[in-house]
C-alpha cells in the first residue's frame, strides 16, 4: 500500500485488493490508527474545542457531571477544517471508489459523545431501504448504502466497542432474519458462512467502512471506564438515487464554497415527509 498524498487526514492512499475483498466478504472494514497523527488530533480539537455545543458537554462531564444521555446531533453541519476535509479525502474517495463504484452521493453525517454509563445500542442495520415497502424502497434494496465511523480517540473491548456480524449482509432482508437467529445458526446457509459475533477494539484515529446491511451493535460504556468520553463520528454516502431517510439538506454555504466534485456529491434530493410515497 501506497503511503498518502500531503493533502490526506490518513496515512493510507487507498485501499488494498485484501481491504476490498472483506468489505465484500464480511460488510465492513476495519483500519485501526489510520489517521496522520495531526488529522488526528486537528479533528479531536476540533470536536473538544471548536464546536461549541460538545465543547460544553465535555467542560461538564470534566467538572463531574453524569448526563442521562450521550451527545448527538444529526446532521453534522458545523465542521471545521479538519471534519470538513473528511468529505472528499483522497484516501475516502478512493476507497468509495474501489468498493462501489462512481456513482454515489454524500447523504448525511452525525456526531456523538458517549459518555461513562452510557447503555448499549443493540444489533441492528441501517440500510434504510430494507425497512420499508414502497416500490421506491423495494427497488433501492440492492444499491449501497456507506457509513464511515470514526473514532478519534478509540475504544477497547467492553468499552464502548464496536461489535459486527461479519457476513449478515449477505442475508435476505425479512423479518425473520434477526439479529438472535442468525447467531443461532440459521441463516449460515444463506450466508454461505457461520455467522458470529466479532467485537472490536481499536486505537485512536482509527476508523471502520461498513456496509449498512450488515448487523451490527455497540457495547455499553462503564461507570469506571479509564476513558471519560469516547468520540464518534459518522459520514455517510449512497449509491446515487433516491434519498434515504436522513438524507439531509445541504446548507447554502456548503454548496456556495464547494469544488466541481463536491457539487456532484451534494447535488441530489434531501429526505422529505412523503418523498417514497
Amino acid at each position: 500500500m501506497e503511503t498518502t498524498k500531503l493533502d490526506s487526514l490518513f496515512r493510507l492512499s487507498g485501499p488494498s485488493q485484501e481491504d476490498i475483498d472483506s468489505f465484500h466478504n464480511d460488510g465492513y472494514i476495519a483500519y485501526p490508527d489510520v489517521f496522520t497523527d495531526d488529522g488526528r488530533e486537528g479533528l479531536i480539537e476540533e470536536i473538544t474545542q471548536h464546536f461549541e455545543p460538545t465543547r460544553q458537554y465535555i467542560e461538564a462531564l470534566n467538572n463531574g457531571d453524569k448526563p442521562e444521555r450521550a451527545y448527538f446531533i444529526r446532521p453534522w453541519n458545523e465542521r471545521r477544517e479538519c471534519s470538513d476535509r473528511l468529505i472528499d479525502d483522497p484516501f475516502i474517495t478512493a476507497l468509495i471508489r474501489a468498493t462501489i463504484g462512481d456513482a454515489y452521493h454524500f447523504c448525511h453525517s452525525a456526531l456523538n459523545i458517549a459518555p461513562r454509563g452510557i447503555g448499549p445500542i443493540q444489533f441492528h442495520q441501517d440500510h434504510h431501504h430494507w425497512k420499508h415497502e414502497n416500490p421506491i424502497n423495494l427497488a433501492e434494496r440492492d444499491n449501497y448504502y456507506i457509513q464511515i465511523l470514526y473514532y478519534p480517540n478509540g475504544f477497547t473491548r467492553g468499552d464502548r466497542n464496536l461489535k459486527v456480524i461479519p457476513g449478515s449482509h449477505k442475508v435476505a432482508p425479512t423479518q425473520e432474519a434477526t439479529p438472535e437467529r442468525m447467531l443461532a445458526g440459521e441463516f449460515d446457509a444463506e450466508a454461505g458462512r457461520k455467522l458470529k459475533e466479532k467485537r472490536l477494539e481499536l486505537p485512536p484515529g482509527s476508523m471502520v467502512y461498513i456496509d449498512a446491511r450488515i448487523f451490527h451493535g455497540v457495547e455499553a460504556k462503564p461507570v469506571d471506564s479509564p476513558q471519560l468520553y469516547r468520540i464518534f463520528a459518522i459520514d455517510i454516502f449512497k449509491e446515487a438515487g433516491p434519498p434515504h431517510r436522513y438524507t439531509q439538506e445541504i446548507p447554502p454555504e456548503w454548496m456556495e464554497q464547494a469544488t466541481p466534485f463536491r457539487q456532484k456529491l451534494f447535488d441530489r434530493e434531501a429526505y422529505t415527509e412523503g418523498c417514497w410515497n
